[in-house]
């Protein structure tokens, strides 16, 4: 890998940012929960991250705007359309794997 140039890597890693981004947009029965519980990070993270990044360089990016480029639509539509309730067991999982929140 070394002998990638810094264009080729920030291609590379770009490429790889949306592909992810593309994986989640169909996997709307994969609960971002489930996600945060397993991975320990969400696609509302992602999208915080997506926004936090455009901060740095002084660009402005809404955290709607981040949102709906993780998503593939508005995330109050999202929410609509595949966002289930927490169960009891997830809701505790978090709770046992996230302690500062």
């Amino acid at each position: 890998m070394s002998d990638l140039t810094e264009q080729q890597r920030l291609e590379l890693e770009a490429a790889a940012f949306r592909r992810l981004v593309a994986h989640l947009r169909t996997r709307t029965d994969v609960q971002n929960i489930d996600l945060m519980n397993l991975a320990g990070f969400c696609r509302n993270c992602l999208s915080n991250w997506y926004r936090e990044a455009a901060e740095e360089r002084g660009l402005p990016v809404s955290k709607d705007a981040s949102r709906e480029m993780v998503y593939g639509m508005p995330y109050e539509d999202w929410k609509r359309l595949y966002q289930n309730e927490a169960s009891d067991s997830q809701k505790a999982a978090f709770a046992a794997n996230n302690p500062h929140k």
